[in-house]
């Protein structure tokens, strides 16, 4: 790292099939919206010399302009795969969107990768989002660094930005967080602004300057080599303090001079042991140059400090009927074992499934069994099939390059899987396996939608499904009480998203329709009703007299039917009907259409007609007593009130709970969750919390997480009902 000779490495940068495990690195990328992950993607593949000068692959487009959704949303919003090649190594880059409502693409690409680069703007900072990543990161040992982009900006300032990132990621060893380089600056310009044109190697202590648009390296002059002394020393000392060699620290103390190999052996093995996390600086190329500043020094850290699939562990695997089954760690000649970690849908080779094989090797026309367990919440039911495989291939911008095979510990994409979803397992035919699930966060933001036209409406099904198994933290579902069509999404920019790809790839025109809560109605008092269905017209009539009492019962008692008829007055055969009406009326509402509940109905009396009764007869007359007893007392409204559970840093404690007060929400409790965060417990009317992925987000800077579940259902306030009802009567 900073001490090796490098050439362009021209048509060698475009990354093939890989041979062994050891040759690969998958390396995910982090970091909030607008930070430069994908601008740092591109500057790596073009120092890897995957693209040209220009940034541009072989077919004229560039890496990042194959997504039209993403042209105008003008931001990442979905993962993506760029492997280059460097020193030999391929390495994997996995692009992820920063934008929260994404955040289920990022989690596929922590699943896919076994190092993160977290991507920090000199200008922006670390913003909350970002922090909560790197522990979860923490959480499972995933070897870290950190990049540091944007240092063209006026108000840049590196050496602050590392003293911020140690603060933030370093916790209680901020010197587990160093920087390996310093920035090198030109002539201030006439605005005052010195700009970086290139690098001090704190450990080799060479100067690497890029002012040219390609690295060179020269010797630092002798005033040069006091103002990095004291950076140098405290990375040496960082180093050897995670050294493996005990006697290290022992020896420096003692004033033995380390050699540098020996340090930069030291810090490689620190980093994949993801116990030293490096702080490196990097900018794009400027038109027409070759390397951007700092991507020589990140490709020599990712290729030789971050660890090889041999060194990561497998997800925990089981047979399709739950039986633990032990796999040799990423080996190419054990049973296959990949997961389907992306789908998406390519206009031209259809449905395209990005996978990471664990174990095995994946081989192009194979027959394969997919397994899909564990999703039946998002709308995915489980399932088993063998399905046999198209091309294997590797993205590149709009290209997809051929492979034979994809070993263990590589990542391709895969032509034609029908069924396969995102999250599926792909196994051996004979040897069925399936792996454990990543964590999913839980769509929270109801987006109600109908079929714009009779043809979008015999598309929407098909469109719909396809959409939900290409993203499980999107879920689909048909209301029974309302009869909506509702996609749970993320966010206001994730159902955009799903609205955008619902028109434009599957061709299904929707309108956006107001979310409706399951509402109920119930009796306020007891009442009694009188149902007379008499008519008399040629041949038999209909003749049906009944009688009821309706009292109202505790929450969750659905509706009772209790028949107290003496003397036969309703016939015995005729009882059932008498019920069979009221229920059919119940559960279509006597107020304002929501289904009636928690009552009890008692059949008191009633009359019959030896020719004219019949069971239509008494249902109607039953129906008819339900509605005549609503109107003689008051009919209360029941909403669904949910159980909420939020997450929030100590700081936002105060203003979320003030937020829930107003949203006619009861606290029940608080208790602290982990150092600096706090568990909120609320009961909060459903009618109230529509939106409040969004509201949240906004009001806790993205660092609070919420979940709900529904606990029953309340009598609603007669104002906010009164209001509810004068809303319905205007908007039909």
């Amino acid at each position: 790292m900073g001490d090796k000779a490098h050439t362009h490495p021209g048509a060698a940068g475009r990354a093939q099939a890989a041979d062994h495990p050891a040759s690969v690195r998958n390396v995910v990328l982090v970091g909030h919206s607008g930070s430069g992950k994908t601008t740092l993607v591109e500057a790596l593949a073009l120092t890897a010399g995957a693209v040209n000068r220009a940034g541009r692959v072989e077919d004229g487009g560039t890496l990042s302009d194959y997504d039209e959704i993403e042209h105008r949303q003008q931001r990442s919003v979905q993962l993506s795969l760029v492997p280059v090649e460097w020193g030999g190594i391929k390495v994997n880059l996995l692009d992820t969107p920063g934008y929260a409502d994404f955040v289920g693409e990022l989690r596929a690409g922590l699943r896919a990768a076994d190092a993160a680069l977290f991507v920090v703007s000199a200008s922006d900072g670390v913003d909350g989002s970002t922090r909560m990543v790197w522990d979860e990161c923490a959480a499972v040992g995933m070897p870290r660094a950190i990049v540091v982009t944007h240092l063209e900006a006026a108000r840049a300032d590196f050496e602050e930005m590392t003293r911020v990132c140690a603060e933030t990621f370093g916790g209680d060893d901020p010197d587990a967080v160093l920087p390996l380089y310093l920035p090198l600056r030109g002539p201030e310009g006439p605005d005052g602004h010195a700009p970086v044109t290139g690098l001090t190697g704190l450990l080799s202590q060479k100067l690497f300057d890029y002012s040219t648009g390609e690295r060179k390296e020269s010797e630092p002059g002798p005033d040069q080599l006091p103002l990095i002394a004291d950076a140098r020393n405290r990375l040496i000392e960082g180093i050897i303090a995670e050294s493996e060699d005990e006697t290290l620290m022992d020896r420096y103390l003692g004033g033995e001079d380390i050699d540098t190999g020996t340090l930069i052996e030291d810090l490689e093995r620190a980093v994949a042991r993801g116990v030293f996390f490096p702080v490196l600086a990097a900018a794009p190329a400027p038109e027409g140059a070759r390397q951007g500043l700092g991507t020589v020094e990140l490709l020599d850290l990712v290729t030789g400090g971050f660890p090889t699939p041999l060194e990561h562990g497998t997800p925990r695997v089981t047979t399709v009927d739950g039986k633990p089954r032990e796999l040799t760690p990423c080996d190419p000649a054990a049973p296959l074992v990949a997961e389907v970690v992306k789908t998406s849908s390519d206009p031209y080779v259809g449905r395209l499934s990005l996978v990471r094989v664990f174990s095995g090797t994946l081989r192009a026309d194979q027959t394969v069994h997919v397994s899909g367990h564990g999703l039946a919440d998002r709308g995915h039911e489980d399932h088993d099939v063998d399905e046999r495989i198209g091309a294997l291939t590797t993205p590149f911008g709009k290209q997809q390059r051929p492979v034979p095979h994809v070993i263990a510990g590589d990542l391709a994409c895969v032509a034609k899987l029908g069924r396969a979803e995102t999250g599926d397992t792909l196994s051996a035919k004979d040897d069925p396996l399936l792996v454990e699930p990543w964590e999913m966060p839980d769509p929270l933001l109801p987006l109600a939608i109908r079929a714009h036209s009779k043809p979008d409406e015999d598309k929407l099904s098909q469109g719909l499904s396809r959409l939900v198994a290409e993203d499980p933290t999107m879920r689909l579902e048909q209301n029974q009480d309302t009869h909506q069509v509702v996609l749970w999404c993320l966010g206001e920019a994730h159902a955009d998203v799903a609205l955008e790809r619902l028109r434009s790839r599957y061709g299904v025109q929707v309108d956006v329709v107001p979310h409706q809560v399951a509402l109920r109605e119930t009796f306020g008092s007891r009442a009694s009703g009188r149902g007379r269905h008499v008519k008399q017209s040629g041949g038999h009539g209909q003749f049906a007299i009944c009688e009821i009492e309706v009292e109202p019962l505790p929450g969750g008692s659905g509706v009772e039917f209790v028949d107290k008829v003496v003397g036969g007055a309703v016939p015995r055969q005729f009882i059932p009907s008498v019920e069979k009406g009221v229920r059919a009326q119940a559960a279509r509402g006597v107020a304002d259409g929501h289904p009636l509940v928690d009552i009890r109905v008692t059949l008191l009396d009633g009359k019959a007609h030896s020719v004219d009764s019949s069971d239509a007869a008494f249902q109607t007359a039953g129906a008819l007593a339900l509605r005549e007893a609503a109107a003689d007392t008051v009919i209360h409204l029941l909403e669904p009130v949910a159980e909420v559970t939020v997450l929030v840093g100590d700081d936002y404690v105060g203003p979320v709970m003030s937020d829930l007060s107003g949203r006619r929400g009861r606290v029940l409790g608080t208790e602290q969750s982990s150092a600096g965060r706090t568990l909120i417990r609320a009961d909060v009317p459903e009618i109230e919390i529509g939106r409040y992925a969004v509201d949240l987000r906004s009001l806790s800077h993205g660092t609070a997480r919420f979940s709900r579940r529904y606990a029953r259902h309340e009598p609603m306030p007669p104002q906010v009902a009164q209001r509810l009802r004068q809303e319905t009567r205007m908007a039909s």
